[in-house]
């Protein structure tokens, strides 16, 4: 049994590995062809929400299940059980009703998920020419055409040179550009609707993430798939180092016991979208006063950020990320690894209008941390 154990971890590493260099190096058609769980009887593959879910943020197999890999091997469709939970979101632009998602559709979503809100809001203006903030439909496929030349994946997809994976058409004519535009696509499309469309859609993803490591249904995730989530999107030369402290998790009875809700979910997610204020506050903090205690740590997220997290959260955080084993958190570790994350998600094409936007944005915003923290 115990060489079964050490064959199956190292099975998931291995696989997790060839996972995240393909969801960050390869074209997105073999991306999407490896997440992709559904076949029609013609051969074409198709997605479920989940399996969006799974080709964009990197996770690790749930370790309540014997699942090794995330994705298909060619010519297969079933390597397990992994759960596709069905999602009233993307319903609503399933024009179909099918629950599926095409690779022109894919590709539209890659795009939409990896653009920080405040960009997106700058790029909206941009093209909001009467400045009545709302555009048509012709304005936001111009924004959107914009967007996908600035996301590593959008741009380099080959027009479907992959057997079953023809993109026909626009990309940004879909379900979604009707449920926004009607079928006439006469509407408009207001700013704030479709900046409160972004969150849900993030937030969606977030919620299947969540149910991904929820495997029993239990409505919780054990401490170790939480710190997994954590990690995940670590770079390939501090990865295994990292999964030794996850692995260590179970010697420690407080803390392998530990089950995370939700709610405490989307809390550290939150903490991870504005992490530049929160490091920023950790890094000055530590100048000041050496070494960070987890009451500081509670304490910054909560002043600086406006986030509550919880006891079980913090305690799985130090000890994931204490990494020299002094009871202390290494902060530049831990930023890191999360700021990694939300870069990979984005795969942004390094120049271009939105590096430019976003530095202005960062530097606008830099402005008034140091009066916040101090």
């Amino acid at each position: 049994m115990f060489c079964f154990y050490i064959a199956e971890e190292y099975r998931r590493k291995v696989f997790f590995n060839y996972e995240k260099r393909l969801r960050l190096r390869s074209p997105p058609e073999k991306v999407f062809e490896y997440f992709a769980s559904f076949q029609t009887p013609e051969g074409e593959l198709l997605m479920r929400p989940a399996d969006l879910m799974r080709a964009i943020v990197p996770v690790f197999p749930p370790s309540e299940s014997h699942l090794v890999r995330d994705g298909y091997l060619s010519g297969e469709r079933s390597p397990g059980e992994l759960r596709c939970d069905p999602s009233e979101l993307f319903m609503l632009f399933d024009m179909d009703t099918d629950g599926l998602i095409s690779f022109k559709e894919y590709i539209f979503f890659v795009t939409l998920l990896s653009i920080p809100e405040s960009s997106f809001s700058i790029a909206f203006k941009m093209f909001d020419v009467d400045n009545n903030e709302e555009i048509d439909k012709e304005e936001f496929k111009k924004v959107m055409a914009l967007m996908r030349a600035n996301n590593r994946q959008g741009a380099v997809h080959r027009d479907g040179l992959r057997t079953g994976l023809k993109v026909t058409g626009s990309v940004e004519d879909g379900g979604l550009v009707e449920y926004f535009f009607g079928k006439d696509g006469k509407a408009r499309l207001q700013h704030d609707k479709f900046i409160e469309f972004m969150r849900k859609l993030q937030d969606e993803i977030l919620r299947l993430e969540f149910d991904h490591y929820d495997y029993k249904v239990r409505g919780s995730m054990s401490a170790k798939d939480f710190a997994l989530s954590m990690v995940a999107s670590a770079d390939m030369s501090h990865l295994d180092r990292l999964l030794e402290r996850v692995d260590e998790l179970n010697n420690e009875p407080h803390l392998r016991e530990i089950r995370i809700n939700l709610d405490e979910f989307k809390h550290f997610a939150e903490l991870r979208r504005k992490l530049q204020p929160f490091s920023l506050a950790l890094f000055s903090y530590g100048k000041i006063n050496g070494l960070l205690t987890k009451d500081d740590f509670k304490r910054a997220a909560y002043h600086v950020c406006g986030i509550s997290l919880t006891d079980n959260i913090v305690e799985i955080i130090f000890h994931v990320f204490d990494t020299n084993r002094d009871g202390h958190l290494s902060s530049d570790e831990f930023v890191r690894v999360l700021l990694k994350r939300e870069r990979d998600i984005a795969q942004p094409v390094e120049s271009g209008i939105f590096g430019l936007l976003s530095c202005c944005w960062h530097c606008s915003n830099n402005s008034s941390i140091g009066r916040v923290i101090t």
